[in-house]
């Protein structure tokens, strides 16, 4: 199986896809260190203008954005975005975070309705078509869900059944062009999702290893098939809009040191408590997937 590349167009290799498991017993944790200004490209007129940082954000994907106690947004890339947000405008107050979905994230952005999508967005060609992303910041790959009491235990055994997934997600795509007997069920939300394979209308759930991963102390009735069937491995980055290179330099430089001085672990053990799941999680975000 091939995935996208976009630094080197070269592909990843599904036969390396048990590397996942390796690097997650890294449990790689640092200090965080803040972007020099020195450093840093100007802040577009644009964006300075405004006085606050817009932020499309998911609201039901935990743990990289979900509703808290409160019901505002928070996780991984809430966090994300109020740390851009303190470099860019002296303060992680100064952002406007706007729930969407897989489905109407790129268009809420091609709307205007905000100027950077921190997501879960995965690149590849055909949404470079639509808009530009800024550098990587984690990479993941898909797996499924299923009932406890399910007869299924490999991947095969469900890629011709009906198969739930999110619209705008990635694994449709695959799913399109690599299992074309699955009945798909796109459900608009994770929790829609997660109801309905529940209620019987699909035999699995699929999406992002490291959000279906962290569901499951809190859904004891699902569980998860073999790791080591994991599929769709891709990178994902912020979305921008075309054109916007001023912005894509900003942003890329404050996410670059994001990772090299490990932002991404003190941030994950604020919401994953589980040793491996948070292991995962921070090595999806500060280490490189393997390359073929």
């Amino acid at each position: 199986m091939k995935r996208f590349n976009p630094f080197k167009g070269s592909s990843v290799s599904s036969k390396k896809l048990l590397w996942l498991g390796a690097v997650a017993a890294s449990g790689l944790l640092g200090g965080i260190q803040a972007t020099s200004a020195d450093t840093l490209p100007p802040l577009p007129k644009y964006i300075a203008d405004q006085g606050k940082l817009r932020v499309g954000v998911k609201c039901d994907y935990p743990p990289a954005g979900f509703l808290g106690s409160d019901g505002k947004p928070t996780g991984v890339e809430i966090d994300m975005a109020r740390h851009i947000a303190q470099i860019a405008f002296g303060s992680p107050d100064k952002v406007d975070l706007q729930c969407v979905t897989s489905e109407n994230r790129i268009p809420t952005l091609m709307a205007k309705k905000v100027d950077l999508l921190l997501a879960t967005l995965g690149i590849f060609p055909a949404r470079q078509k639509v808009i530009d992303f800024t550098v990587p910041y984690f990479w993941g790959s898909s797996t499924f869900l299923v009932a406890k009491d399910s007869p299924y235990q490999t991947n095969a055994e469900v890629l011709d059944k009906k198969i739930i997934a999110l619209k705008g997600g990635s694994q449709i795509t695959w799913l399109t062009q690599n299992a074309p007997k699955a009945e798909l069920i796109r459900m608009n939300t994770n929790s829609d999702a997660l109801q309905s394979l529940r209620q019987g209308r699909g035999e699995a759930y699929t999406g992002d290893v490291a959000s279906l991963i962290n569901l499951l102390p809190s859904n004891p009735d699902l569980r998860m098939l073999p790791l080591k069937e994991q599929y769709d491995v891709q990178w994902g980055g912020g979305g921008i809009r075309k054109g916007e290179q001023e912005w894509k330099a900003y942003l890329d430089v404050i996410l670059q040191d994001m990772k090299s001085q490990h932002f991404y672990g003190p941030v994950v053990d604020k919401y994953v408590k589980e040793p491996v799941v948070r292991d995962l999680m921070v090595a999806t975000y500060e280490t490189d997937p393997p390359q073929k």
